[in-house]
């Protein structure tokens, strides 16, 4: 089985938004049935209160008509979040729906990069090209203040999300602050099909790639990225910065064009049992000097992936400590349409370690003013000259 660990709820895509704590057995292959398990091998969930609240509630709620179905969710929702595991999380039929359509780069929004922090408003990292958004004019270092009359300040990825998409054809109002001006933008939104992986020649022939996010498409977009870009380049820039995870297949994969042989990472399950991934495929990229860049906002796969090339001393990472997400998640559809999303496994590097609320250090710890600062690679043109922490990799890898 494959497992998907995205972190979603820092660098978000709210395309559809890859929101913190997605993570899934990946290309969505679930157990046939929901596990039973023996009263005795965990403890006997006493379910007598539980029957009693709701007896009350149809017998007594003041409105006679009470949403029976809602009320079954919110009893689940509340099963999930007495766990206080923030990456385990119930999601309703609706929801799930756009969860699935997230794990293949495909919904209908207005395509932005998102960036989160707690306590604060969230804030545009990028737009997809072509994209609503794009026409509309955001751009990075935009932070949205409202969506309708909603205020953003210290909403999750996921609530974002579910207020910025919408259907095909509908609008949706944003209130933007930029410098000193804070202004409203009406989009209409559209059908979004998001690309994992953007690459581009930069500097004295090095290639630059940047991995959004690692969806069911990734390990054909990187493959093609090397393919296309690798003969002629000199060094190459893996950039993970702001990469919130994802199916970690993917991840196995990436890590494979660049190590010709050996372990990948490990996954435990609650038993201790230790499975080991290791290196498989083409190894395209094997031989090319390598530099990573990450930052607070790479999580999950992307530190399995930036941590495995470190550990291989395959490469050296440059920019800030990383999330530390060392977990990976599970989804169990449930009869009706709606989905369990439940922690089931931690990952390890290849040398044994988990990041897990620790992060990776970076080799060459260097800052960034601002995330608007990022060089954009679908904007080439703009250049990369307040990108400190790509002319830091840049300048690691002329070193040798």
């Amino acid at each position: 089985m494959k497992l998907r660990n995205a972190f979603w709820g820092v660098g978000v895509l709210v395309v559809a938004v890859l929101a913190f704590g997605l993570g899934v057995y990946t290309d969505q292959a679930f157990p046939d049935v929901i596990p039973y398990v023996a009263h005795h091998s965990a403890g006997k969930v006493d379910t007598t209160e539980l029957q009693q609240a709701i007896r009350v509630i149809q017998a007594d709620y003041v409105d006679g008509n009470v949403d029976t179905t809602k009320l079954s969710h919110g009893t689940v929702q509340g099963l999930i979040s007495s766990l206080g595991d923030p990456f385990s999380a119930y999601y309703d039929p609706a929801q799930y729906k756009k969860l699935q359509d997230v794990y293949t780069g495909h919904y209908s929004g207005i395509g932005i990069y998102l960036s989160f922090n707690a306590n604060s408003y969230p804030m545009i990292t990028g737009t997809v090209p072509g994209s609503p958004a794009a026409a509309a004019g955001l751009q990075g270092g935009d932070v949205i203040v409202k969506v309708g009359d909603k205020d953003m300040k210290g909403l999750t990825s996921d609530q974002a999300s579910t207020l910025i998409q919408g259907p095909n054809g509908s609008k949706v109002t944003l209130t933007i602050q930029r410098g000193g001006q804070t202004f409203p933008v009406t989009i209409t939104r559209a059908e979004i099909q998001v690309p994992s992986v953007r690459s581009t020649v930069i500097a004295d022939h090095i290639l630059y790639v940047r991995l959004y996010q690692f969806t069911t498409t990734t390990t054909d977009e990187m493959h093609s990225a090397l393919t296309s870009g690798l003969p002629g380049a000199k060094g190459m820039v893996l950039d993970l910065r702001e990469d919130p995870g994802g199916f970690i297949d993917q991840a196995d994969h990436v890590i494979s064009e660049f190590i010709s042989s050996g372990e990948t990472f490990e996954l435990r399950d609650r038993s201790g049992t230790v499975e080991k991934h290791t290196v498989s495929g083409e190894h395209l990229a094997a031989s090319i000097p390598l530099v990573v860049l990450v930052d607070a906002n790479s999580a999950s796969a992307a530190e399995i992936v930036a941590g495995s090339l470190q550990v291989h001393q395959r490469a050296k990472l440059v920019g800030t400590v990383t999330f530390g997400k060392g977990s990976v998640q599970q989804d169990f559809p449930l009869n009706d349409g709606a989905d369990i999303h439940l922690t089931v496994k931690r990952w390890y590097l290849p040398n044994g370690v988990t990041i897990d609320h620790k992060g990776l250090t970076p080799d060459v710890a260097v800052p960034l003013a601002s995330t608007s600062d990022q060089f954009d690679v679908q904007q080439p043109a703009n250049g990369y000259a307040k990108d400190t922490q790509l002319n830091s990799a840049l300048s690691v890898l002329a070193a040798g």
